[in-house]
């Protein structure tokens, strides 16, 4: 096995070439890329395991298993992948989603937590069978440290290579998430439209712009590093002194500015569908790099129920859950027309030039960068306030 000293050792040769909110250079994520590849090939001897079955096999065998599968998904409203549970559940009458969902960054320290009473002989401490999560530096870890089972999944092969291990079968993107340009048509003047990041600086936008504050949540922190590297720091002065509202989880952003009773009406820190929801526009940048990111699946090694695991994966790489719209982790699925913005379907091949949802997952390795990133903005915006976003109401 490799030693803990000698990964931080090498991480650390990559992270003292940076400076502060230095951009990384393109060797640095090819180094850190290619660096957690080979500590993969390293920990893994034993060829991954191929899914041969049907589905309707992996079903009966989920029914026979006990019919529960437990998810926990990263999230910031407790209800956010309710339509999955139903869908999920309605196709495989039987099986019952015991969903979970709570902030990546707190899911992930629990799913440590009980990796840490597994090692000390704790023989039913594992207790989720899929876990998806934001967080996806924190699965070659898992993986090096084999607590993932290295299997692919029916669907595995059609995933596009930058969204899957290139090691193991152990973690591999389901869905791809970004945070597009959203404003309000009932509260902007008709004709209103956003368009790049700089048209948040205009000043009929006063007091009306609300945002995720960045040192709460790393996607958000990568979208304003993307835009400072671009624009500098002139930019978000400009934009500070648009008066925008700080709000903790990257719902919030879309519920008020879809509320009647605020005057806030744009947002760059949401998700949302497209096209949006009734009185509500959107748009992703052309000329100015935007975030998005392959939301990442693993079966832990000691799932409980790994059949349903199985099941549950399936269905996610499913071409009829993932041609649903919006972009797709397998390069086989064009999604219905108009639900990408605009901007062609084929992001995991480049097709898409403003976002690279791959380079997501080297951002997130090296996290002293992140950290940095992360105190340089409560240096400038003050500390996270606030209840949990999953308690806030919003």
């Amino acid at each position: 096995m490799i030693s803990r000293s000698w990964l931080s050792f090498m991480f650390g040769l990559v992270n003292a070439r940076y400076s502060y909110l230095e951009p990384p250079r393109l060797e640095m994520h090819l180094f850190c890329f290619l660096l957690v590849g080979f500590v993969s090939v390293l920990a893994f001897d034993d060829p991954p395991l191929r899914e041969t079955r049907s589905i309707d096999e992996i079903y009966r065998a989920a029914l026979d298993e006990g019919g529960t599968v437990t998810l926990w998904h990263g999230g910031d409203e407790v209800y956010q992948r309710d339509n999955l549970k139903a869908a999920f559940e309605a196709r495989f009458p039987g099986v019952t989603v015991n969903l979970t969902v709570d902030l990546s960054k707190y899911l992930d320290g629990r799913f440590d937590d009980q990796l840490a009473r597994a090692a000390k002989g704790d023989a039913g401490a594992v207790t989720v069978d899929s876990i998806i999560l934001q967080t996806v530096h924190d699965y070659p870890r898992w993986a090096q440290q084999r607590a993932l089972l290295d299997y692919r999944p029916l669907g595995w092969d059609q995933i596009s290579p930058a969204f899957r291990d290139q090691a193991s079968a152990t973690h591999y993107g389901v869905a791809v998430f970004s945070w597009p340009l959203v404003w309000s048509t009932d509260k902007l003047p008709a004709g209103t439209a956003l368009s790049e990041f700089d048209d948040f600086l205009r000043p009929e936008l006063k007091d009306k712009i609300v945002l995720t504050m960045p040192h709460d949540d790393d996607a958000v922190l990568w979208a304003f590093d993307l835009i400072i590297q671009q624009k500098g720091t002139p930019w978000l002065d400009a934009l500070l002194a648009q008066n925008p509202r700080w709000v903790r989880g990257t719902h919030t952003p879309l519920a008020l500015i879809s509320r009647n009773d605020t005057r806030l009406a744009a947002t760059f820190t949401s998700g949302t569908a497209y096209p949006p929801p009734r009185g509500l526009a959107a748009a992703v940048p052309r000329r100015t790099r935007f975030v998005s990111w392959p939301q990442t699946a693993a079966i832990p090694r000691a799932a409980p129920h790994p059949e349903a695991a199985r099941l549950l994966h399936a269905f996610l790489l499913s071409t009829a859950w993932q041609g649903r719209g919006g972009w797709s982790v397998r390069g086989d699925v064009t999604p219905p027309p108009g639900t990408t913005f605009g901007v062609g379907h084929d992001v995991a091949a480049g097709g898409v030039p403003s976002t690279d949802p791959a380079a997501f997952a080297p951002w997130m390795a090296d996290r002293a960068r992140v950290e940095r990133l992360r105190l340089w903005f409560e240096d400038r915006l003050g500390t996270p306030q606030g209840p949990s976003p999953l308690v806030d109401g919003s």
